[in-house]
């Protein structure tokens, strides 16, 4: 009996050594969780019960528990290397078309020759679907699906609206009223601005507005806009519209009075080929006319051209957008997060990675920074949760446990020897 006691004793021993030592051996393993080992006592308990004078059997391995508790951040250069700070886990799907789910800490992602951002063992990570402004349509995990970058360039962006204010000089000279605004002809206009504009196909073109003063008394101005097509020079630009007139009050600093009530400029034929007529709203709003020198005070339009993807913006809310050169991004998902009510109940299937079992309970799919969720941090790993000196004082409390038991073999081996030399 002390025989099969002490053996217990051996084996208990053991399994403490060895996942002591696959904690240690996962030290540097992005996203890995330790273990531990956890030991019960084994009694004979006959049909009433244990005998107050009942000596245990022994030991047995109980569970080996996972330690889920969180590891340090490492950042690294890499905006696809993801970590989770607080509960949560990345969702992954197996390939492309699969409805399985598995789950990890570990994120360090890049991405394949299809463009789907995948982990290195070729696992796809799931987000939610996002409407246009970035929001989840949905939250339930059966709605993810694997990240992918788009592969086309970004789509352009015909200018609509031009907001343009400026100030324009009290003091500058008069010029008769009768005489028509011509761009090759300086002394027909008193200042003049250009804007960039864009057509359907997101080819620049330039706009520029020429102001005439044409009555100092009564505070008004001129305004022709003129498009440069196709090469911007002299002759070759063509009138929008017709003219506009600018009243000013000086009661009010020079402000505007009243504003064109016609401000739709249209543009009838490009030579590139975009889509005619485009009609340009220019809005003349915050103009005014003081003392001060020509200047621009505002201008923005809200038109933009043929963009590349230059890369991907992660929030930490698991947001990820798409990135182009020209200023624009697109929303492409949101990382989904998962938890369960009992994570230690997860199966571990290697590679950092974990599938639901019925001790574990069901999935809680949700966005990061929500409920019991934690943030997303774009450009850091998660190391390791093992602390490696504990791990090797463990080590060596396994190892003495191992030679106790190891010695009351060989006592119980004296004893039976002494037993048998009897005469």
């Amino acid at each position: 009996m002390s025989f099969n006691t002490a053996l217990t004793g051996l084996n208990a021993a053991t399994a403490d050594l060895n996942v002591k030592s696959n904690n240690i051996a996962n030290v540097n393993t992005t996203g890995f969780k330790g273990s531990r080992a956890e030991f019960a006592d084994v009694y004979a308990v006959s049909a009433f019960g244990s005998s107050n004078t009942a000596i245990g059997s022994g030991v047995v391995l109980n569970n080996v528990a996972q330690q889920f508790e969180q590891g340090n951040l490492e950042f690294t250069d890499n905006s696809l290397d993801l970590a989770i700070s607080g509960q949560g886990f990345f969702a992954l799907a197996p390939s492309q078309s699969s409805g399985e789910v598995i789950y990890t800490r570990a994120g360090a992602f890049g991405i394949d020759s299809d463009g789907f951002v995948v982990n290195s063992s070729g696992q796809f990570l799931r987000t939610f679907p996002v409407n246009s402004d970035g929001t989840v349509s949905s939250t339930s995990m059966s709605s993810t699906t694997p990240l992918q970058l788009p592969s086309a360039a970004g789509v352009p962006q015909a200018t609509a609206n031009v907001d343009l204010a400026a100030n324009l000089p009290s003091t500058a000279a008069d010029i008769a009223a009768a005489t028509a605004i011509d761009p090759t002809d300086p002394t027909t206009y008193t200042n003049s601005t250009s804007v960039t504009v864009y057509d359907s196909l997101g080819n620049e073109h330039i706009v520029t507005l020429y102001y005439q003063k044409t009555d100092a008394a009564s505070n008004q101005w001129n305004v022709d806009a003129y498009i440069n097509e196709p090469d911007g020079l002299g002759a070759s630009q063509t009138q929008l519209g017709t003219t506009k007139v600018l009243d000013f009050d000086p009661l009010t600093g020079g402000s505007l009075s009243t504003t064109p009530s016609d401000q739709t400029y249209s543009i009838t034929s490009l030579d590139s080929g975009a889509a005619t007529p485009q009609a340009i709203v220019i809005d003349y709003a915050g103009t005014t006319q003081n003392s001060g020198g020509f200047t621009v005070t505002s201008l923005t339009q809200d038109g933009f051209t043929t963009g590349r993807l230059s890369g991907l913006d992660i929030s930490s809310d698991g947001l990820v957008k798409a990135t182009y050169t020209n200023g624009q991004s697109t929303p492409l998902g949101k990382i989904a997060l998962a938890n369960f009510p009992n994570p230690q109940g997860l199966k571990q299937i290697g590679n950092t990675a974990w599938r639901e079992t019925i001790d574990s309970g069901e999935v809680l799919a949700g966005e990061a920074g929500t409920g019991s969720f934690g943030l997303i941090q774009s450009g850091a790993l998660e190391a390791s949760n093992i602390d490696l000196t504990k791990e090797l004082v463990g080590l060596i409390t396994a190892q003495r446990n191992f030679q106790a038991n190891s010695k009351a073999i060989e006592t119980n081996n004296a004893i039976t020897q002494t037993i048998i030399n009897l005469r």
